[in-house]
């Protein structure tokens, strides 16, 4: 595939439109959007960004992060291939004055080299064909100095064996449920919500509560999360057509690859949160 043309597949655009125009996130309370923000963004250094800051939200969808980074910077981009996402986007953030929307894909970044003073991919290049050369196009629109902060679904590389045997399972259930028809998606998405996301995470909040450690206890992550969190992500984990995994080994050699210095990783969930900074040409 060339990546300077395209890097994107269809079948995942047009299900990732259907997946925020469904779950817009209207729904998502300010209190709880903050601290799933705070998860992603621990690593962010907001006081490194210069004053009037440009930067971009690469694969926005709903806009539910942009919300929190447009108050804190100068300007904003809100990247996303899917007409249908950046609709939604337009409707939440229509109160943000310095917030812009462009549809591009990540093999055609609609930035000049060296524009941005920083940039974040939260849970979306690992759904592009060409994970890799995604992110050396981010590096080439940020300045010396930017910063890039990027999620990628981790390859359990901190997990146990048992662990990834489940994933195994749950993989095939998402192969299987992902090519389904949308109504019929959506309805057991919802289901797998109802009937796992939900009990585990019941079952993880009484466990804390009696003190006792959640480190590999599946989807302990949503003990505190709503029902409609759950929902937005078991449509957004078994609905997609394409999903890679990688370790923190591996993202750390695409970021340095792609021109990134002082790579750093967040050390608790979700995983695998990077951040790095674009190297000057004297590095």
């Amino acid at each position: 595939m060339d990546i300077e043309n395209a890097n994107k597949d269809d079948r995942v655009v047009r299900g990732f439109g259907e997946e925020w125009s469904r779950f817009s996130q209207a729904c998502l309370s300010d209190e709880e959007r903050g601290r799933i923000f705070e998860d992603y963004f621990a690593l962010f250094p907001w006081d490194k960004l210069p004053f009037d800051s440009k930067g971009a939200d690469i694969g926005c969808g709903s806009g539910r992060w942009a919300a929190v980074v447009a108050p804190r910077v100068g300007h904003l981009v809100c990247v996303d291939a899917s007409a249908d996402a950046l609709e939604v986007a337009r409707h939440n953030l229509e109160y943000q004055q310095n917030v812009e929307f462009q549809i591009a894909d990540v093999g055609r970044l609609p930035f000049a080299e060296g524009e941005l003073d920083f940039a974040y991919s939260l849970g979306v290049l690992h759904h592009v064909p060409d994970t890799e050369g995604a992110i050396v196009q981010i590096s080439k629109c940020l300045k010396p100095g930017g910063l890039f902060l990027v999620y990628l679904y981790y390859a359990f590389d901190n997990r146990p064996f048992w662990f990834r045997f489940l994933w195994r399972f749950s993989d095939l259930l998402r192969q299987v449920l992902c090519r389904m028809p949308s109504r019929l998606r959506f309805l057991l998405c919802d289901a797998i919500a109802i009937l796992i996301y939900w009990p585990l995470a019941c079952v993880a909040a009484m466990l804390e509560r009696l003190g006792l450690a959640l480190e590999h206890f599946p989807l302990s992550y949503y003990r505190d999360k709503s029902f409609y969190v759950m929902r937005t992500d078991a449509l957004d984990r078994f609905g997609t057509r394409l999903e890679k995994r990688y370790s923190r080994r591996q993202i750390s050699a695409m970021l340095e690859s792609a021109g990134f210095s002082d790579v750093k990783f967040s050390e608790v969930a979700p995983f695998w949160c990077a951040i790095g900074i674009r190297k000057t040409k004297a590095e």
